[in-house]
């Protein structure tokens, strides 16, 4: 018998039946979290948010151009950024809902992180969300500011994420500017 044909046992049964908290979606986020990690005490927390953003850029572009081409539409009109950010979370595992929505902004919170008690201690993960929210009510509305206000990776009970739909003169360094991007 090969070994690769031989059945793999604990001496007893079967691995298969061995109640092992390990599958897909755990090890991704895992990874992701160690990731993350490792970014953050290598080059330091602002650094890796920095590498975290350009791939968060990037699934935001995905992800708007997908909820586009599935509603037919060449823009998103804002009634339905607001509702993008809180179904692709929902989609996700995410627990995002609107708390306001004011002419200049969109106020979200968040009762659970897609990355789940993984995303704790990692706030360079932020940027995700950031970014995802930020690339894709730019690129359809013009602008964006993000602004992560509470944050479950730091420690708060919820997340409450503001997203400016207006520049304003006043620098803030708590924000992340975004641009729609030339045609």
């Amino acid at each position: 018998m090969r070994l690769a044909d031989r059945p793999l046992t604990d001496g007893d049964r079967p691995f298969e039946e061995i109640d092992i908290p390990l599958e897909r979606d755990l090890f991704l986020r895992s990874l992701l979290r160690e990731l993350a990690g490792t970014l953050e005490d290598v080059v330091g927390i602002d650094e890796a948010a920095g590498y975290i953003s350009i791939v968060g850029g990037a699934i935001g572009d995905q992800i708007n151009q997908t909820y586009r081409q599935s509603l037919g539409v060449k823009n998103l009109t804002r009634d339905q950024v607001a509702a993008v950010l809180v179904d692709l979370k929902r989609r996700i595992q995410g627990e995002f809902y609107i708390i306001e929505e004011r002419e200049d902004s969109i106020v979200l919170g968040n009762n659970a992180c897609p990355f789940g008690r993984l995303v704790e201690g990692r706030p360079s993960l932020c940027m995700m969300t950031s970014n995802v929210f930020g690339s894709i009510t730019a690129e359809n509305l013009g602008y964006a500011r993000v602004e992560i206000q509470e944050a479950i990776a730091l420690g708060h009970p919820d997340c409450r994420v503001v997203v400016h739909l207006k520049p304003t003169d006043a620098p803030d360094p708590h924000a992340r500017e975004y641009f729609k991007k030339a045609e």
